[in-house]
């Protein structure tokens, strides 16, 4: 097993890895709408959070060695389920190929975010 790290991504915001390697498969923590370079939470709409959070996985992964075409699934938290369609919208331009999925609502996300993602892909 190996720890992922990389710039390119937020910088875990409590006691956990960006993600992890395990043989042939990457497991990434659940990544919310945060800045690599800042911090901050960037994007108002979930439409806006969801792409920052798909830019934020994409870089974990390829730091492990994968990608988000070799995603096989993800979990997907919404703060609110009536931001379903718009979160969707942008989940679908960057999973094409359609990976298992699981999307729920929950009460909150870590700095009241709209959107977290977590994946697992092949290396």
């Amino acid at each position: 097993m190996k720890i992922v790290q990389t710039n390119a991504a937020p910088a875990a915001i409590g006691p956990y890895s960006q993600g992890y390697t395990s043989g042939s498969l990457v497991y990434t923590s659940g990544q919310i709408p945060l800045s690599a370079e800042t911090g901050e939470v960037k994007g108002k709409t979930a439409a806006e959070q969801t792409e920052q959070v798909i830019k934020n996985l994409k870089a974990v992964l390829e730091a492990g060695g994968s990608s988000l075409s070799k995603v096989i699934k993800t979990t997907c938290f919404l703060a609110d389920m009536d931001d379903f369609a718009a979160f969707n919208e942008v989940y679908a331009r960057h999973f094409p190929g359609k990976p298992a999925r699981s999307t729920v609502a929950v009460k909150d996300l870590p700095r009241k975010v709209l959107v977290e993602i977590e994946a697992i892909a092949e290396i």
